[in-house]
């Protein structure tokens, strides 16, 4: 007979002495057993129950010890209404740490002088047949033409120059600086003079004659911007009136109030406190317009003076948004009237006004932005349907960055590159697209007998920088002590190619703002 049950046998024994000294160092686990479960289930069923009052529970009429914790003292005081966007918005425009780069010349009269004279000579070279006119923005040399032939005003090519004390005044007024281009790092503003400032310098003082219709593209970080700031400082200069769209999402995002203009069809609408700072704008950033008398009889919904300035003029306006738009019609009036300076009306971010706008008709349905009263008045003129009298430009500037996209103006624009150049085959619209917009087309003088007639815009691509203009850059930012490193050909050639052949956004991002 056994000796050993069964549960004995299913374990081997090991002898007590073992088991002592496997005790102490080290421990088994072994699964439960059914005789141990029953045993503690058996305990908790016999457990007595009390129904008195458990450890920590409170007792009906008793007190305890409430300690709350304090919020945090406010210290500051909140932000007033508008403060946190001008925060946001504010430009730093002068580095007192930077250093003073010696022999800087300045973006003056003598300078533009200097590309008026080179208008000149480049049609007396012409006409020699050492150069030959290309299109509207610029000249190649023709074969045999002497080389080395310097051309006036383009010895500043590569070289950055700085911007007058007052002509900082008026483009800070308009808006034309942006938070995003680096403005902090040096001692006073400053812009790189490149192979298309100075065409487009030319092709401003040339319109003084005439009128230049013209959008400015390319790529993400070419430039864009800083162009037509160029252009708006050239203009400033040569004391023409400037009137500047600095986001044109702004006017189409239905943030500002709008109301629809009587007596119109299609229905315009007009908006109000828009255009009452848009006047706040342009009053500050052109001095001339108090040295200018209103000449024409208008008729507004108050009473002015017969022999006001148009910068009073602008005043009253901006002080009343509920009047805005009738003295905006009647400022652009005077400015119409013969003898008056040339006018440059700019635009950054083209592609948010070539769609559909955020707000909403009577019926609900979106008003496109040619609707608004402003983008329309803009657009006239853009298209050619509208010409300034007294001469002057209608620049725009594309937008990559957060930009919407435009179907009929990418297609109108790459057309129009594809003209300048002289390519034999144009881009056809793609037969499944449903989104192209006719009335693109026509702001881009495109698809309409009136517009065709002033012609098409045209189009000025921009690319990278050259290694001539990207080393005249670097030099700039080693002069100002931002940038520390050795500027030379090696320096130079490494950051142009890892900033996809000179794009100058890039550069700026790989020598400034990196750190590794």
């Amino acid at each position: 007979m056994a000796t050993n049950c069964i549960r004995c046998l299913a374990r081997p024994s090991l002898p007590p002495s073992f088991l002592v000294n496997a005790s102490s160092s080290l421990r088994i686990q072994s699964l439960p057993s059914t005789a141990s479960m029953g045993k503690r289930y058996a305990s908790k069923l016999n457990r007595p129950t009390t129904n008195g009052p458990r450890k920590n529970e409170k007792v009906k009429g008793q007190k305890t010890l409430r300690i709350k914790k304090k919020p945090p003292p406010k210290t500051g005081k909140p932000p007033q209404p508008g403060e946190r966007k001008a925060m946001r918005k504010r430009i730093v425009l002068s580095n007192t740490n930077a250093l003073e780069v010696p022999g800087m010349r300045e973006l003056d009269k003598g300078l533009v002088g200097e590309w008026e004279m080179g208008i000149r000579d480049a049609r007396r070279q012409a006409e020699e047949g050492h150069w030959v006119l290309e299109g509207a923005l610029g000249m190649v040399a023709k074969e045999g033409a002497k080389e080395g032939e310097a051309k006036n005003g383009e010895g500043v090519i590569g070289q950055v120059v700085a911007l007058q004390g007052q002509t900082v005044d008026s483009l800070r007024a308009v808006e034309a600086f942006k938070t995003t281009q680096g403005w902090g790092f040096f001692r006073r503003p400053g812009l790189l003079i490149r192979e298309e400032s100075v065409m487009l310098s030319r092709k401003l003082i040339q319109a003084e004659q005439g009128n230049l219709r013209l959008v400015i593209d390319g790529e993400r970080g070419t430039g864009k911007s800083l162009l037509l700031l160029h252009a708006m400082a050239t203009a400033f200069v040569r004391g023409w009136i400037v009137i500047n769209i600095p986001e044109a999402q702004e006017v189409t995002n239905a943030m500002n109030d709008y109301a629809p203009l009587p007596n119109t069809n299609p229905t315009l609408f007009t908006q109000p406190t828009y255009t009452a700072t848009l006047l706040s704008r342009i009053n500050k950033a052109n001095p001339i317009l108090a040295d200018m008398e209103i000449s024409l009889t208008h008729s507004l919904p108050i009473p002015i003076q017969s022999n006001i300035s148009l910068s009073r003029l602008c005043e009253l306006g901006a002080r009343d948004p509920d009047v805005a738009w009738p003295i905006f019609q009647a400022f652009w009036a005077e400015l119409m009237a013969e003898g008056m300076p040339p006018v440059l009306l700019s635009l950054d971010g083209l592609s948010n006004i070539m769609r559909e706008s955020m707000y909403l008709a009577p019926d609900t349905s979106k008003v496109h932005a040619h609707d608004l009263a402003l983008i329309d008045h803009f657009v006239n003129y853009l298209s050619g349907k509208r010409r300034l009298e007294n001469g002057g430009a209608v620049l725009a500037a594309a937008s990559r960055s957060h930009a919407p996209t435009s179907k009929s103006m990418e297609l109108v624009l790459k057309q129009l590159v594809e003209l300048q150049k002289g390519e034999e085959e144009i881009t056809e619209k793609d037969p499944f697209e449903k989104s192209y917009d006719d009335r693109v087309e026509w702001a881009l003088g495109v698809g309409s007998e009136k517009a065709t007639k002033a012609g098409p815009v045209e189009v000025l691509k921009l690319k990278g920088l050259s290694k001539k203009e990207a080393r005249g850059l670097m030099e700039y930012w080693a002069k100002s002590g931002v940038l520390r490193k050795k500027v030379d050909e090696k320096e130079v050639a490494e950051k142009w190619a890892l900033a996809g052949n000179g794009v100058v956004a890039e550069i700026e991002r790989g020598a400034l703002r990196m750190r590794i």
